[in-house]
């Protein structure tokens, strides 16, 4: 479903991430893959992380595996960025608390749909939230092609009444969305108020402590178990650790708006995961939805880079390995959704993150 930024929010249909610190000490052949080859490994890798989380919810149900995805993550943020507590404003404060809560809401959302429907339709409708806040903010009349496409989507999606998927599963997700499109705006306030990924980890911790009670009370002992703790720990890896790390590899060479649109495939990648790992056959009317929500998402990244771009060329990203032209926060996620390197133009739980 996810990470936040330090400049203001952008337009753009794909979650983006938090300036981190400069990784060191990654083994090289992971630019070997190629910038491009780095954005899809962290896409499969947030996508086939949420699929394993729907295996592990009989074990500890679906606020359960959320609670240990966030709690993990939360704990590998804060051993590696060490953020410092003392020299902050109450408003600082009050901007990460708000950062965390929406990325507790987005996951949990998220996650509870996923419990009800395919993992690929639920991040096909999670993503329509940062598609509308891309559309919205734009302002341009092309962007009206692209809100019908992507409605297009979704009547396709549902078959005209949403009678083949769960309808609260349906609520769920359209929920996460929203929760993304906040986590997006949160993520940049949080981005220009905290150093490097300080805020982001912050903001995971406090996500983790207001779903701890949750998690608790749905699962109880069930989440000391050694198994299911290593599984969440697992989905918290795949999930948010290694596609920050990716992409943050990848946004040093990669221009934002490619990095934008190589996002827009994730609701694809999730239809995959859910196939293989999870045995869920989407129809081919279900396919057709997904395709037209991807390019209604691409379409609206593209108009937006050609209304930004500079004559002296288009947006780079951060240097510091932001990801798109104008930083925002993933996680897919956590996405909707995950974590997610610096932003720059962009919107994804962890998945979902997506918080997927």
């Amino acid at each position: 479903m996810t990470t936040p930024s330090t400049s203001q929010p952008t337009s753009t249909p794909t979650p983006t991430p938090v300036s981190a610190p400069a990784a060191t000490g990654i083994p090289g052949r992971l630019g070997s893959l190629g910038p491009v080859g780095l954005v899809l490994a962290g896409g499969i890798s947030v996508q086939f992380g949420g699929a394993l989380a729907v295996t592990l919810m009989p074990r500890a149900g679906a606020l359960g595996v959320v609670t240990l995805r966030l709690l993990a993550a939360a704990v590998v943020l804060l051993v590696v960025c060490r953020p410092r507590l003392r020299g902050h404003s109450r408003t600082d404060w009050g901007t990460v608390i708000v950062f965390g809560a929406t990325m507790a809401a987005m996951n949990g959302l998220f996650y509870q749909s996923v419990d009800r429907i395919p993992l690929g339709p639920a991040v096909t409708l999670e993503v329509l939230g940062p598609l509308a806040l891309s559309v919205l903010a734009s302002r341009r009349a092309i962007n009206a092609v692209w809100a019908g496409l992507a409605l297009a989507g979704v009547f396709l999606l549902g078959g005209g009444d949403f009678g083949d998927l769960d309808p609260i599963g349906v609520a769920f997700a359209l929920g996460a969305g929203a929760m993304w499109a906040t986590y997006i705006i949160f993520s940049a306030r949080t981005g220009r108020r905290f150093p490097q990924a300080d805020g982001l980890a912050l903001a995971m911790a406090v996500a983790a402590l207001l779903f701890l009670p949750l998690g608790i009370a749905e699962a109880g002992s069930r989440l000391l178990n050694p198994t299911t703790v290593a599984l969440g720990s697992s989905v918290a890896v795949l999930s948010s650790v290694l596609p920050y790390t990716l992409e943050l590899l990848a946004l040093r060479r990669l221009p934002a708006h490619t990095f934008a649109v190589l996002m827009s495939l994730e609701p694809a990648i999730a239809a995959t995961a859910g196939f293989l790992i999870l045995g869920q056959a989407l129809t081919a009317t279900q396919s057709a939805a997904i395709a037209l929500v991807i390019a209604a998402s691409i379409g609206a990244v593209r108009s937006q880079v050609g209304r930004g771009r500079q004559p002296s060329g288009g947006a780079q990203p951060d240097s510091a390995g932001g990801v798109r032209p104008e930083p925002v926060v993933d996680v897919r996620p956590e996405p909707s959704g995950g974590v997610r390197p610096e932003p720059v133009a962009g919107l994804q739980p962890e998945g979902n993150g997506s918080a997927s």
